[in-house]
């Protein structure tokens, strides 16, 4: 397909994520190689004129990587239209996959001044608070289910909403082992843990701060880091209220409409 095709596509489906449309689902030539879907997904993101506020983790599930032949997860950038606090409303329709429990984190802007490779003793001097979070995570597409990583990436990510709990000061936690869990009024009780989200949340945010420094990406502000479900993506078969919990660090609420 060549490049004109390829920027139409990528115009009706930046439209589609502006005005909360469903399109007819993109060619498979965008979505099978994961290195493909990537490059898609940053001529769409680059087509968005409003506020960048962070950056998300997606397909961190080391079992979901081994299930699809990949060997890192994905990341694609987080507009101010996606983030709401906890209480807040979402209205979800038929290609909605689910609902996610996820760890955030918020990073100094200085972090665009470092010079150096993020790592694991160094990671940590960035982050100014934490808290929980539960994400809505949804095509825009006519299409339920993945058969590539690449089908999430190219699609902005697949994030809805992110419903922010309230932060907290960062402070040092064994996120190797902290549970999780997903509760609604209807009877759902969804358990999990820190561990399934690409070793621990804090490596998936090595992962997404080392992927941004790659990008040559800079903000003017804080930001976010969403670092990936840890009770996997919990599929909508009931609209009402949801609360999300993370050992440690605090709770969330939304409502689905």
């Amino acid at each position: 397909m060549n490049n004109k095709n390829t920027n139409l596509i990528a115009n009706k489906l930046a439209k589609a994520f502006l005005r909360n449309k469903i399109i007819s689902p993109i060619p498979s030539q965008f979505t099978k190689k994961l290195s493909q879907a990537d490059k898609f997904r940053k001529l769409c993101e680059k087509k968005i004129s409003m506020p960048i506020i962070g950056f998300k983790a997606g397909g961190t599930g080391i079992s979901l990587l081994k299930k699809l032949k990949e060997k890192e997860p994905f990341h694609s950038s987080v507009f101010q239209k996606n983030l709401i606090k906890s209480g807040g409303k979402v209205k979800v329709n038929k290609y909605a996959l689910g609902i996610e429990v996820e760890v955030y984190y918020i990073i100094k802007k200085s972090f665009f001044d470092f010079k150096g490779k993020i790592n694991p003793k160094n990671v940590t001097k960035f982050i100014t608070h934490m808290g929980p979070c539960i994400e809505v995570v949804g095509f825009r597409q006519k299409k339920k289910g993945i058969k590539y990583l690449g089908d999430l990436c190219s699609d902005f990510g697949v994030n809805i909403k992110f419903i922010t709990g309230p932060k907290k000061k960062f402070k040092k936690l064994n996120l190797n082992n902290l549970k999780t869990n997903l509760k609604n009024n209807k009877g759902l009780n969804v358990k999990g843990n820190t561990n399934t989200v690409y070793i621990n949340p804090l490596n998936s945010l090595k992962f997404v701060l080392n992927k941004i420094r790659k990008e040559k990406v800079i903000l003017e502000k804080d930001f976010y880091v969403f670092t990936g479900s840890t009770v996997g993506v919990v599929p909508i078969k009931n609209k009402g209220e949801y609360i999300g919990k993370v050992d440690k660090i605090g709770s969330v609420r939304t409502t689905i409409n």
